[in-house]
């Protein structure tokens, strides 16, 4: 008797990726998307919620757009399931909240493979909230496939009750005008259209079922149409696009290690930030400096250790583990700070600094909290103070001033790093970008020395007196500068300075704001 070997059938997964912002991807979707051999996504996917997706599946996996027309996504899907596959389908919203993508699920439910749904935001009702549109009480949501099949009768809010909310086409909102208008809803009741969704420039209209129509021209892709009670709250309860930074071209001239944290912050204010590299860390040309450093603290040679940098922390304990060395073996080495990142950056390594200036995060700063040397306190006298190559001697001259003997080591060079892409080279120069932050004063002269200047509109802002100082010195005007040298306290100082311009144009004639010379992108983004 022979016996005959089966590959085993993989899963099917449907999962509902929600309007498009990648935060609102619920835990689970994002453990079925991680688990899959094949993802296919919807046409129309917004490439934020791709991006996220491609973070979280294995390199291998393969991530391809699925067929659009009936029936083939069902059979694309068996077939990958029956060569032992387990493949997921992104769909945008929730499945089961269009018709098209519930048919195709009943495809695989009839061929007996096995199969689950994962739900997700519905786009309508998602859009609507983004747009401040509430949809309490009695409420309709629909994510349209073919307006053809809508019964408006049984769709639209009555005698000023309740609300409802559609996904459509923009092409094809003319004709749920006229099917709302057939409905007999009245022509001047108040309606939103948002297009983008949940997107970085996600944009609504207010206008009336009368006129929304023109009020949309020039939206493209799927937009979300809401009519009824809620609409008029919008008003007082619009938050996605009322944020500080909101549609505002942030440049981020960071190394890509450093600049995730401030491309965060800034996206939560609503600013879309590009970040490109002016500088690379690279290790010293020879590393005996640093071995015998490493040796000292070790060895009880150094009293403190003195970090101005994550990249000094970073060098430091990339040599510890080069020689299988821990925080133990700091011993009764002191750790000092010039500010809370690097202080972070200390504490991820198991130490807690037992210096941090607080009222100024500079070398100054550090220097007037710094202890000088007392030679019955303080049984060893000597400082390590692991930098960049191109850091200056203020730091390490004011020590020596204190008494204390220092070690000035080079534990990592920057080096300027190439020059971006030609469109961001002339973004920049011509006023593409509505802010820059400048960290540090090596960015600025890497990023004016690989781009150009930023133009005369951008606005520029500063962590320290020391960048703006070099800023200055390049020519540029600088509107921003934080109390505190911190990229937290930089965003947000960004943020403040947002609405004082909305509010500083927002009491201007229309005429003199024309011809006002206030910088920045909020005379073209008030509406």
């Amino acid at each position: 008797m022979t016996t005959r070997t089966r590959n085993p059938v993989g899963r099917i997964t449907f999962v509902g990726g929600g309007p498009g912002d990648p935060g609102l991807l619920s835990r689970r979707a994002l453990e079925a998307l991680s688990a899959a051999d094949h993802v296919r996504y919807e046409r129309g996917t917004s490439e934020q919620l791709l991006a996220a997706v491609r973070a979280e599946t294995r390199s291998e996996v393969e991530l391809s757009q699925a067929d659009s027309n009936p029936g083939e996504l069902a059979k694309g899907l068996l077939a990958a399931a029956k060569d032992g596959h387990d493949v997921a389908y992104l769909a945008i919203g929730d499945p089961f909240s269009r018709e098209s993508v519930v048919k195709e699920v009943s495809e695989v439910a009839r061929s007996g493979v096995r199969f689950e749904v994962v739900p997700g935001i519905d786009q309508s009702a998602g859009v609507a909230s983004y747009a401040g549109v509430p949809l309490a009480g009695a409420r309709t949501t629909v994510d349209v496939d073919d307006v053809t099949t809508l019964d408006y009768e049984a769709l639209v809010p009555r005698a000023g009750r309740g609300s409802l909310a559609l996904a459509v086409d923009a092409g094809e909102l003319a004709q749920v005008r006229d099917g709302l208008l057939a409905a007999g809803v009245d022509g001047e009741a108040p309606v939103t259209v948002t297009g983008d969704g949940t997107g970085d420039t996600q944009y609504t209209t207010s206008s009336t079922v009368d006129s929304f129509v023109a009020a949309a021209l020039g939206f493209s892709g799927r937009v979300v149409l809401a009519v009824g009670a809620g609409v008029t709250e919008r008003e007082r309860l619009s938050w996605w696009e009322s944020r500080p930074l909101y549609g505002w071209k942030v440049l981020v001239p960071r190394t890509k290690e450093q600049a995730g944290a401030m491309s965060s912050r800034l996206r939560q204010y609503g600013a879309i930030p590009t970040e490109v590299p002016t500088i690379a860390v690279e290790p010293p040309r020879t590393p005996a400096q640093m071995e015998r450093a490493i040796k000292g603290l070790v060895d009880g040679r150094y009293a403190w250790v003195i970090f101005t940098s994550a990249n000094a922390v970073k060098a430091v304990w990339e040599k510890f583990s080069e020689h299988g060395l821990d925080a133990r073996h700091f011993g009764g080495v002191k750790v000092a700070c010039i500010g809370p990142v690097t202080a972070e950056a200390v504490r991820a390594f198991g130490i807690n600094p037992e210096l941090t200036p607080g009222a100024e995060q500079t070398t100054e700063g550090l220097l007037s909290e710094f202890a000088p040397y007392d030679d019955l306190l303080d049984p060893v006298g000597r400082v390590l103070l692991p930098r960049a190559d191109i850091a200056t001697e203020t730091l390490a001259a004011g020590l020596v001033e204190k008494g204390w003997e220092v070690d000035d080591v080079t534990a990592y060079r920057t080096v300027r790093a190439s020059p971006p892409p030609a469109e961001i080279r002339d973004a920049i120069k011509s006023g593409g970008f509505d802010a820059v932050l400048f960290t540090s004063s090596s960015t600025v002269r890497n990023l004016v020395g690989i781009a150009g200047k930023p133009h005369a509109r951008t606005v520029v802002a500063a962590i320290g007196p020391k960048t703006a100082e070099t800023a200055t010195e390049f020519g540029l005007r600088v509107d921003v500068q934080p109390e505190h040298s911190t990229v937290a306290d930089q965003v947000e100082s960004l943020a403040e300075y947002a609405v004082e311009l909305r509010e500083k144009l927002a009491t201007m004639p229309a005429k003199q704001r024309r011809g006002s010379k206030v910088q920045g992108p909020t005379a073209l983004r008030f509406r």
